[in-house]
């Protein structure tokens, strides 16, 4: 490091010493027992629950209203997913997402959503909330449900005029939707 990263290295260091041997030394505590808080942040209102409640469950709870199809989304999946899985979804440099049906119990498994992921509804709640890589949460409800059209499609698991929607992805009954081993011990429950 330089003189002056050095020199700021060590004020940081003792600041932080300080905050440290304050904290505690009780002043902290005593604050937060007397105003029943630290003093840190605010409650969260019911908008700012709302933004981030977005999980969708197996069951299809959660999932938002709109509406895509197969044709949609081989678009959008051209502009905003092929250049991490491939033009076909196969070719990478990411995760493969087609094929792989009926390697699961080879000595060389192919996880694809055709042949891995039991339920087509978590499938929304993945791709809405982490995907495009780049640009996590941009796509809309629509531009979702197109890309799991797409999906679905080319693993051969729902015909090419499938809309999905809230009430018709959680009817889509994926390949392995039997291939977990529920966990019977009682503190997984």
């Amino acid at each position: 490091m330089d003189g002056y990263a050095t020199s700021m290295h060590k004020r940081v260091i003792v600041i932080m010493s300080a905050l440290v041997i304050a904290l505690s030394g009780g002043a902290w505590t005593s604050f937060a027992e007397e105003s029943g808080s630290y003093g840190l942040g605010r409650l969260a209102t019911d908008d700012d629950i709302r933004v981030w409640n977005m999980d969708v469950s197996p069951t299809g709870e959660g999932l938002p209203p709109g509406r895509g199809t197969v044709k949609q989304g081989a678009r959008i999946y051209a502009e905003k997913c092929a250049a991490c899985h491939g033009p076909t979804g196969i070719e990478g440099p990411k995760d493969k997402l087609m094929g792989g049906r009926n390697t699961l119990a080879s000595s060389k498994p192919i996880r694809t959503v055709g042949s891995y992921w039991p339920y087509a509804t978590t499938l929304y709640d993945y791709i809405h909330r982490a995907m495009p890589f780049n640009a996590p949460q941009s796509l809309t409800t629509d531009e979702t449900y197109s890309v799991i059209a797409w999906l679905l499609f080319q693993n051969e698991v729902i015909a090419e005029d499938t809309v999905l929607d809230a009430e018709t992805l959680p009817t889509v009954e994926m390949p392995n939707r039997h291939g977990f081993i529920p966990d019977a011990r009682p503190d997984t429950r």
